[in-house]
This record gives C-alpha cells, structure tokens and sequence, in this order.
C-alpha cells in the first residue's frame, strides 16, 4: 500500500493523470513480500562490503581493547619477583652434594657428581622456624574444627573448653623438654652410630664399624658366642683351646669331663668329640628299646634281663616335652573352646 500511494504521489506532482493501480490478493501478495524482504537483505550486504572503512574502525577498536586487557598481564609477568631481605644465596652444588650425602647414609648409594643435574649459579635459601600444625576439636560432638571457628556439625562456636591437640605446655614442662633434647643430642656425640663397611665387590660379608671414643682402632662389631670351659675329671685343670689331652696329667678328654656351662638336656650320653669314660656308659636294648645307665661292664637290660645291649656314642638329644605340661596345655585349649 504504501509503495502503490508512492507511485501515485510522483505522477500528480510529474501532472500526469493518476492512474489507479489494481492490488494483488492471494498468492500472489505473498510473493510480492518475499521479493522485497529478499531486495532488502542484498542492499544490506552490498553495504557492508561497500563500507570497509567502518569494518576496520570496529575491528582496530577490539584490538585494542584486547591489548590493553593483556597488557596489565605481561607487565605483572616481566617485573622482577619480591626477594626475601633474609635470603641467602647458597651454591647448588652444595645443596646436591648435601642431597647425595643423606640418600647415601639412608639407602647406601654413591652418587657421583658426573650424574647429577647442571649445579652452576646460586639458589636463594631462608631460614624459617619450624611450626607444629595444632588441631582443635569440638567439646560437644568431638569434631574437629576448620578454619572457621564454628563446628561444621553441631553449629558450635569455638570456646576454652575445646580441647587442643596437642596440649599447651607449662613452663615447667617447656623446660624439661628443652633437659631431654640437650642429654639426646650429648648421648649421640658420645655414642657414634655404627658405620657399615658394605662393598658387594670385594668383601661379601658385611662388617659393621664404629669409631672408639678414644680415638684408638675402630670397634667392629662381632657374632655373641658362648665361652666355653672343659676341667679334667683327674686333676681338675682346664684344658686349653683347641686341645683335646690335658697338660697336667695327659688325660684324654672323656665324656665324664665336666663342661661349663653344661647341656645335660641336650647331651645326656655326653658330648661330641669325647672318649667314652670308665665310671659310667648309657646302653640300649636291642629287644625292648630301652635306655638304661650303668656301669661300662654291666650290659644287662634292668627291664627285659636281655644281655644283648649296645652303647650309646655321645650325640645331641632333642629333650621330651614334659607331659604334665602338656596336660595343662590341653586343658587351657579345652577351656577355650566355644560352648
């Protein structure tokens, strides 16, 4: 409507008759409006290539306003860190050499210096006081705090009687502490640990070292074994290491030769390497099997009356549990049991 009153206002002022336009109805209204909606987005975009001065101007503009976003960010990344006044510069290769001294000592390695990483330049190092992590606990419902000062659980303010962990010390208490690190540290100087002497290579048992206090050979630290004493049952002198006859009156060693400590349990027919003595001797019966002492010219079994006995050479006996014991071993398991 508005285009067909256009054409009729331009041929009255042109002063030419106006000439009535017939309307379109139907379809054919339907098309007419999808031609002009189509005209109007080809003249919008024949514009927009037709303009790229604008374009440039809209595109400079977020560029810009993108750098100066990035740019506080790189400023803040190219300034030089805040350096601790109370750093210490310290060489790297001290701090590798201490890293490879301890991992020595805990795992036995060698680490050489050819196989750490680059030390060249300094690392900066500052001296801080150790700090004790303190927990607090909730008195009413025993759960622990966070860092607020409510109970997560029970909606409780944090008071005196919420018990700290660990407990505040006294003085007194402060102090005695103090007495029992200075006697730990002083024990520690006056006791060095032991040293291992470990090389897989040449030796292949391990020999433990520790330095004397004072100042002589070092101490090596050796099995336990148990000394142990043979006398002459003649005439009572102790035979020397490694010497089976004796160098007072030439007796050999018998099994009546008392040992010291003695092992009668383990021994009962005497010990290994010994001569059978003359005094006493320790038969078994062929028939019965039992086990008898008497004198070396008696064979008789006391219990069979069989003549045919043999002599026990002197050997290691595994002793018999006691009996009475095990009874008692055996009621205490009765006595467990489930009813």
């Amino acid at each position: 409507m508005i285009k067909n009153h256009a054409i009729v206002m331009s041929s009255a002022t042109q002063g030419g008759p106006a000439v009535p336009k017939e309307e379109k109805k139907g379809f054919g209204k339907v098309l007419a409006r999808v031609k002009t909606v189509l005209r109007t987005k080809r003249l919008s975009t024949s514009g927009a290539k037709a303009d790229p001065a604008a374009t440039a101007d809209k595109k400079g503009k977020e560029t810009a306003k993108s750098t100066a976003k990035t740019a506080p960010a790189a400023a803040a990344a190219a300034a030089p860190k805040a350096v601790d006044p109370n750093a210490q510069k310290v060489p790297r290769a001290q701090l590798f050499e201490e890293r490879a001294k301890k991992l020595g000592e805990l795992y036995g390695l060698e680490l050489k210096p050819s196989e750490w990483h680059s030390t060249e330049g300094h690392a900066l190092r500052v001296e801080k006081p150790i700090k004790m992590r303190v927990h607090r606990k909730c008195h009413q419902c025993d759960t622990s705090f966070g860092a607020s000062k409510e109970c997560s659980k029970c909606k409780h303010t944090r008071c005196k009687q919420c018990p700290r962990i660990p407990s505040k010390k006294t003085e007194a208490e402060r102090e005695e502490s103090r007495k029992k690190r200075a006697q730990i540290i002083k024990d520690r100087a006056e006791n060095a640990p032991i040293i291992p002497d470990w090389n897989p290579k040449s030796e292949k048992n391990l020999v433990l070292r520790r330095p004397a206090k004072t100042g002589a050979q070092d101490l090596v630290h050796k099995k336990p074994r148990q000394r142990v004493r043979r006398t002459c049952c003649g005439c009572k002198s102790l035979f020397t290491s490694g010497n089976k006859t004796c160098q007072g009156c030439q007796h050999v060693r018998c099994t009546e030769c008392p040992r010291d400590p003695s092992k009668k349990d383990k021994y009962p027919y005497g010990y290994p390497g010994d001569q059978p003595g003359k005094r006493q001797a320790h038969f078994e019966c062929k028939s019965c099997k039992n086990i008898f002492a008497s004198e070396p010219h008696v064979t008789t079994c006391p219990k069979c009356f069989n003549r045919d006995c043999e002599r026990l050479a002197p050997k290691r006996v595994e002793p018999q549990p006691d009996p009475e014991a095990w009874k008692s071993i055996q009621a205490k398991l009765e006595a467990m049991k489930l009813k």
